[in-house]
């Protein structure tokens, strides 16, 4: 990334690095495929303030160990995956609790260290996952962000068993999120403004699919927002039944309009933000994707359209996840 701009403008250039080497606890990966999430975008346009001039973005990386460091536990050859969370501090009171999520020293891929797209990467060894060898490269590497982020989204959002559960925008995570939902005996209700997201998601087993200001036909226990648009709290407010939870996915959010106590927030409807994961999150998730065997609307794109397929993002130009392929 040259300098932070709307991404038609170009902000993302091709360039020769040298092959780095990994340091003691950290993997030299060579990368099969990155996934393209919507945090990259923001990086690229700066929604997010620059951490690292220059940084190559990508934090859904599926890769193969070239060379371990000193104490690494994988070796070269393992098939690893790299996330969104690079490292945290392990010590603070955050940390120590198991929330490693909040830890004020937190680093993230793509964002404070080089990242996936790109041929090789480093990564740090115990930030990495083990991936089921039932998901190919392709379709594991959405999962390592959308699929992790969406999957604590729908904690978040505290679904009680059988519920009925609002998700609006539906693109990576969303879908993801959906089908883990579905399987676990919700009732799920869409909204997006796409005609092809509401088809993708009454394939997936959506009882209901409307465009994001639409009535909900029925009042919902808890709803997700995955869009960036701070304009879609109220609504997602309103369509909750009394002791509703709503969860706000994104690590940017465009201003919140005004909120009407009576009418968005009293009987005990209560909003909560995401901030990223912590490794069992991870874990969980992973073991679950492969188990129900999700789903996984991938896009395909060569490594030299990195920026092709962000504005393709943007724009929102194709339902699911795009990929990158070295």
């Amino acid at each position: 990334m040259r300098e932070p701009a709307p991404i038609a403008s170009g902000p993302l250039r091709r360039a020769d690095r040298d092959v780095p080497s990994p340091g003691p606890g950290e993997l030299l990966v060579r990368v099969l495929a990155c996934g393209v999430c919507r945090t990259d975008l923001h990086v690229a346009e700066g929604d997010l303030p620059v951490h690292l001039p220059g940084v190559t973005p990508g934090h859904e990386i599926v890769g193969e160990v070239a060379e371990a460091g000193a104490g690494a536990l994988h070796a070269a050859g393992d098939r690893v995956g790299v996330a969104w969370l690079r490292g945290t501090c392990g010590a603070c009171r955050f940390c120590r609790r198991g929330a490693e999520n909040l830890c004020p020293s937190s680093v993230y891929t793509g964002w404070d260290a080089h990242g996936g797209y790109a041929e090789y990467a480093v990564a740090v060894d115990a930030y990495t996952y083990a991936l089921p060898p039932e998901l190919d490269d392709v379709r594991a590497a959405p999962l390592l962000c959308a699929g992790i982020i969406g999957y604590r989204a729908l904690r978040r959002a505290a679904l009680p068993p059988g519920g009925r559960l609002g998700i609006w925008g539906f693109g990576g995570s969303a879908h993801l999120a959906a089908q883990i939902a579905i399987a676990e005996g919700a009732d799920v209700h869409v909204f997006t403004r796409s005609p092809a997201a509401r088809e993708l998601a009454r394939s997936l087993g959506a009882s209901w699919a409307g465009d994001s200001f639409d009535a909900s036909p029925d009042p919902l226990d808890s709803a997700i927002i995955f869009a960036p648009a701070g304009g879609l709290v109220p609504a997602a407010l309103e369509r909750l039944d009394r002791g509703g939870t709503l969860a706000i996915a994104g690590i940017h959010l465009s201003d919140v309009p005004s909120l009407d106590y009576q009418r968005h927030l009293f009987q005990e409807r209560q909003v909560r933000s995401v901030t990223a994961n912590t490794r069992a999150d991870g874990e969980e998730f992973l073991r679950l994707a492969a188990r129900l065997d999700v789903a996984v609307t991938t896009h395909p794109y060569p490594l030299d359209e990195a920026d092709r397929a962000l504005a393709d993002l943007a724009a929102d130009r194709f339902t699911g996840a795009a990929v990158l392929v070295p």
